[in-house]
């Protein structure tokens, strides 16, 4: 029991960065004593397990807390006022962070470093991967101009309730949902609200019960993660500075962009505007996944920020889906790369596509690991550079992705308290 208390009593941020770290220890040490089959069979599926219970709660959580937010609301004028609001700030930020990527790309020019040797082993090693990504990004743009309100419009709730990549589609029902809940008499509904008010602390205390496991799911995924990469130092090593112009253009972000933000339209200082996303960054950092990561967001921006539970469970559900900032501007920088490994020049009609092509496609990309793919892809075939340079950027994708949906969680943050700020009762 003392030893529980103890535990308890370290921050949530320390426990996950004590995972982290404990879990790359076991990886190396595997590596050193060939323990890597020890690692695949007896510990990273531990990881798995964890990022499946987030995952299972995912839609529950989204569905239930935008229906409850909605419902907060008390009147529809109240929710269009917020859900204009929210949407456009999400999409400000969203071409700032494409600027951000596209300066950085241009100014650093990284693909023009790379070997071409290296970039030959590279692409032979993930042709099989970027074919499949090439041939969903056709796929995706054969079906038309107005084949994302397919994307939106669920033809089967139930159906879209058990894929976590339609995740637009399920807040799109929640909010059709909730929208001809406030058209109702408060009488007829109440008893409606009641319901998803319990089932709401029902499924916040299933977060509880998950994120007791997230230190020692943490070091399972870790430890897997080191495993994985065990023959891959070349690929790092190629990519160098292409990494590490993307991990600067998202720390212009993280330690920049958002901490100026809440200066100027909030009323949080941007020290603790940091010091409270630790936990939340971190977590995002292990799962890559947005949408993984929404209940401690959740958590965090309401407790620590003093955004209330009306804003935050209708804004964060839906940044989850809209607000890629990180993504985005991985995705400029990673198609400038790419272009430049290839030889390739683009005019200003180009970058001015790339940049609405990334606007718009961010809003459908799933905040799940990997949910960039397919748009990535697609965004390059539009501006006709080969999907076959995906295979580029592959091998050294999931430490990144790790990162830019730390970016993106913030982001998510930054707008629920600008708009907590900004909205009076």
């Amino acid at each position: 029991m003392t030893t529980r208390k103890r535990l308890s009593n370290i921050p949530l941020y320390l426990q996950i960065l004590i995972g982290m770290v404990a879990g790359i220890i076991i990886g190396l040490v595997a590596l050193r004593v060939d323990g890597v089959p020890f690692i695949r069979n007896w510990i990273q599926p531990w990881g798995q397990v964890f990022i499946r219970l987030l995952q299972l709660i995912a839609i529950p959580l989204v569905f239930i807390s935008l229906i409850k937010g909605m419902t907060g609301l008390k009147d529809i004028s109240k929710f269009s006022r917020i859900g204009g609001k929210t949407i456009g700030i999400y999409i400000c930020t969203t071409v700032v962070a494409i600027l951000i990527g596209l300066s950085m790309g241009l100014l650093v020019q990284p693909g023009k470093l790379v070997k071409q040797d290296q970039i030959a082993h590279l692409q032979e090693q993930y042709h099989n991967a970027a074919e499949e990504k090439k041939l969903a990004a056709e796929h995706t743009r054969e079906q038309g101009p107005l084949a994302f309100l397919n994307d939106i419009v669920p033809n089967n709730i139930i159906k879209a309730s058990s894929d976590n990549g339609k995740m637009l589609q399920i807040i799109f029902f929640a909010v059709f949902f909730g929208l001809a809940t406030l058209a109702l008499p408060a009488k007829k509904v109440q008893p409606v609200i009641a319901l998803f008010d319990s089932l709401n602390d029902i499924i916040l205390k299933m977060v509880d019960y998950i994120i007791l496991f997230a230190p020692w799911g943490v070091a399972a995924l870790m430890a897997g993660l080191i495993a994985d990469f065990q023959g891959d130092a070349s690929i790092f090593s190629a990519l160098a500075v292409y990494a590490l112009t993307v991990v600067a253009a998202l720390f212009l972000l993280l330690l920049v962009f958002y901490p100026l933000l809440m200066h100027l339209f909030t009323q949080i200082s941007p020290k603790k505007f940091i010091r409270s996303m630790y936990p939340v960054q971190l977590f995002a950092f292990t799962t890559s996944s947005s949408a993984a990561t929404l209940p401690v967001t959740i958590k965090t921006v309401e407790k620590d920020l003093g955004v209330s539970e009306d804003i935050s469970s209708f804004v964060l559900p839906v940044g989850v889906t809209i607000n890629m900032d990180g993504t985005s501007c991985y995705q400029t920088i990673a198609i400038l790369f790419i272009a430049q490994v290839l030889g390739i020049d683009l005019s200003f009609s180009q970058l001015c596509i790339i940049v609405a092509m990334t606007v718009l496609s961010s809003i459908g990309t799933p905040g799940i690991p990997g949910g960039s793919y397919v748009i990535l892809a697609m965004v390059l075939t539009s501006v006709g550079i080969p999907a076959e340079g995906l295979a580029l950027i592959l091998g050294i994708d999931r430490p990144l992705d790790m990162l830019r949906t730390s970016v993106n969680v913030t982001g998510d943050a930054a707008v629920a308290s600008i708009i907590a700020s900004s909205t009076k009762d």
